[in-house]
């Protein structure tokens, strides 16, 4: 059996199909991602030109096995620096998907000047040994974790302070500037092997704000006596699976308990909106996140790692 490689299309004859297969695979490979074909097509078409994103398809026979996203991490003022997430199909596994997509993943970063190069895996003892096996160094961990909200578990929403408010993204029309100052000041804080830079309002909008799974009627904004204060993103399938995108509160601001008000009246709206699993992802150093969650009632339900190599060596 021959494995080949080819890169996603977005404007070829097969791409709705190809979306399709591929979407199928990472929810086979992470089924606490909310991810769908759309999601794949529009990151093929509207990444930004510096951060090179690719979307590589490992095929044998007309089956779809795997498939990898890579490109550079353009919103770091490090240069070099890559990102390479391979996926195979678990019922498809050792036919050489992974080796393949990884050496073209490899080839293409290095390529565009890549130094080093960073991948996530599950904690599973094949993942690790492939990572390892292929000279890559452990580093951090994530952990995803879920909540049932159709089971009726949620806790009450806390009440609101004076002067607080809690209002949905949808709320805010065409004027988003103090989201994303806020989106910035806390993306900078999140725990990370990149430094993060912020990034300028226009491409935030298009990446963000305006990303296909975003749902802004979903996400809540936290002000305090009118200004923006915390936020907390919801991404959703348009169907039952939601998940918490980035959650987070201004400095000033902070120790108040309003990221889990905003998190809270988020996941509330969901569940009256019909939607019945809630998914979340959170750095294992991300000690106030981590409490808040457990506070809603979410349960872990797998760990990820993060996995580095020099190009240079």
């Amino acid at each position: 059996m021959t494995v080949t490689i080819r890169e996603f299309d977005p404007p070829g004859p097969g791409a709705a199909v190809d979306a399709e297969a591929a979407a199928e695979v990472l929810r086979a490979v992470l089924p606490y991602l909310v991810l769908t074909p759309r999601t794949l097509s529009w990151q093929a078409e509207t990444a930004p030109p510096a951060q090179h994103h690719r979307l590589l398809l490992a095929e044998a026979d007309g089956l779809l096995l795997g498939a990898a996203r890579t490109g550079i991490y353009y919103d770091s003022s490090e240069p070099g620096q890559a990102y390479l997430n391979i996926y195979v199909h678990p019922e498809r596994r050792g036919r050489g998907a992974g080796r393949a997509l990884l050496d073209a993943g490899e080839a293409y970063v290095t390529g565009l000047d890549a130094r080093t190069v960073y991948c996530w895996s599950l904690e599973d003892e094949r993942s690790l040994a492939f990572a390892e096996r292929h000279g890559y160094r452990r580093g951090r961990s994530a952990h995803f974790q879920r909540l049932a909200l159709a089971d009726g578990g949620l806790p009450p929403l806390p009440p609101s302070p004076p002067g607080v408010r809690v209002r949905t993204g949808a709320s805010f029309g065409d004027d988003l500037r103090e989201i994303w100052a806020a989106d910035n000041e806390a993306a900078a804080d999140e725990p990370d092997d990149v430094a993060v830079d912020a990034i300028d309002y226009d491409l935030w909008l298009r990446l963000y704000w305006q990303h296909p799974d975003h749902d802004p009627e979903l996400t809540s904004v936290v002000t305090v006596d009118g200004a923006v204060a915390a936020f907390s993103f919801a991404v959703t399938d348009g169907g039952t699976r939601y998940m918490s995108g980035m959650a987070g509160t201004l400095r000033a601001h902070r120790g108040r308990g309003l990221a889990k008000l905003a998190k809270s009246s988020s996941l509330h709206r969901a569940r009256a909106a019909g939607y019945v699993e809630a998914f979340t992802n959170n750095d294992s150093g991300n000690a106030p996140m981590l409490a808040i969650n457990r506070w809603f009632g979410y349960e872990q339900c797998a760990t990820e790692v993060r996995w580095m190599r020099d190009l240079t060596d």
